[in-house]
């Protein structure tokens, strides 16, 4: 999910047909979907005035409700405004500074790992590429992840080094508007409703293919959560973070142990306990629970499943019972955002609150603030 670079992704759930809860509305609603003339003439209300082409920007928005079947509500549709705002200020391709040393680096780091002499990475960068410039000149000259994209693609298809490198791996992992996965689009290309005309990876850097995937990401899945915010913590850090992190802070009181409230609550790719499913098993008498079993519920925990497993009930009826009172379902997650284009400390919940900031302002435009 956007899968985001610093978590794993999560199952998709492209089929529920549950009602879905965001900041008191619905976000798959039982009434007939309005006609995209009314959707785009509410998204024009509420578009800042600076953003250029805001017929297209509505159009394109307007498709990807329509089609994902989401309820077209300010709420709705100032969140996914937020997101975009706070990740590329409504730029289809947005400038990262100093993506050319940061390319260069990764370049230079998978060659030390395959132990390539560094002069022949010098001399297949000197090869002229099919723009008729050298992928020196060009790695020099990127400014966006998609030129990055369109380089590397060019790199592993062109230079037999190149697909020493990098093989089918690209190493940019996010892009477009709203800063989606490109592995979360490609396991979403099924709802996309477009010809894609060379790959699900290009359409990201288009913006009807950025905001189609982002939207998808952010809003198309059933969520049991009384604010945004929680949504928006999710784009961030995965589907259920917040969710997830609630339930670790229940097993943390209970049993005594501190655990990272990350929203991780398997170590994935692996059958060995993780920090969370060892704090739960030590709990496994008061639970009436074994190892299976607790494994089993966790391994739910990418989907909505997991709130109905007796595991989930359990802790948290005994973590209410001690605690005096209930504990709330949803909490932001405690992550440090890792990305080599981040050069300030930055968290999940800083994220969160700006793109939630944003989206009052929004709702402000639409009279409903």
């Amino acid at each position: 999910m956007k899968y985001p670079t610093r978590v794993r992704g999560l199952g998709l759930l492209a089929g529920a047909s549950l009602l879905l809860l965001l900041g008191g509305c619905g976000v798959r609603g039982t009434a007939p979907m309005p006609e995209p003339e009314e959707i785009q003439s509410r998204l024009m209300r509420v578009l800042p005035k600076t953003v250029s082409d805001r017929a297209g920007w509505a159009k394109d928005i307007q498709v990807a409700f329509t089609e994902l079947e989401i309820e077209p509500s300010y709420e709705n549709l100032c969140s996914v405004l937020a997101v975009t705002e706070q990740e590329s200020t409504f730029q289809v391709a947005p400038p990262v500074p100093g993506l050319a040393k940061i390319a260069r680096a990764e370049i230079d780091r998978r060659a030390e790992r395959l132990h390539i002499p560094a002069f022949l990475v010098r001399a297949a960068l000197q090869l002229e590429s099919p723009s008729g410039k050298t992928y020196a000149e060009r790695l020099s000259a990127v400014r966006t992840e998609e030129q990055l994209n369109d380089l590397f693609s060019d790199f592993i298809g062109m230079v037999p080094l190149g697909r020493q490198l990098f093989g089918t791996f690209n190493p940019v992992h996010t892009g477009g508007p709203m800063q989606v996965s490109i592995d979360f689009a490609e396991e979403y290309a099924h709802r996309y409703p477009y010809e894609v005309e060379r790959s699900i990876r290009d359409e990201v850097f288009s913006r009807r293919g950025g905001m189609f995937f982002g939207i998808a990401h952010l809003l198309d899945y059933p969520a049991h959560y009384e604010r945004s915010l929680y949504r928006y913590a999710d784009f961030n850090a995965g589907w259920y973070a917040s969710r997830n992190a609630a339930f670790q802070n229940a097993v943390a009181r209970l049993s005594g142990r501190r655990l990272a409230l990350d929203g991780d609550l398997i170590r994935h790719g692996t059958r060995e306990p993780g920090q969370t499913e060892q704090a739960v098993r030590s709990l496994s008498r008061k639970l009436e629970l074994d190892d299976a079993g607790i494994r089993r519920a966790l391994e739910q925990g990418d989907s909505l499943d997991f709130e109905e497993t007796e595991l989930y009930e359990k802790v948290f009826a005994l973590a209410d019972k001690a605690a005096g009172k209930r504990l709330p379902r949803a909490l932001v997650p405690n992550i440090a955002l890792e990305s080599p284009k981040i050069t300030r400390k930055l968290t999940t919940a800083w994220f969160a609150e700006r793109v939630d900031e944003r989206r009052k302002r929004c709702l402000a435009r639409a009279g409903q603030g």
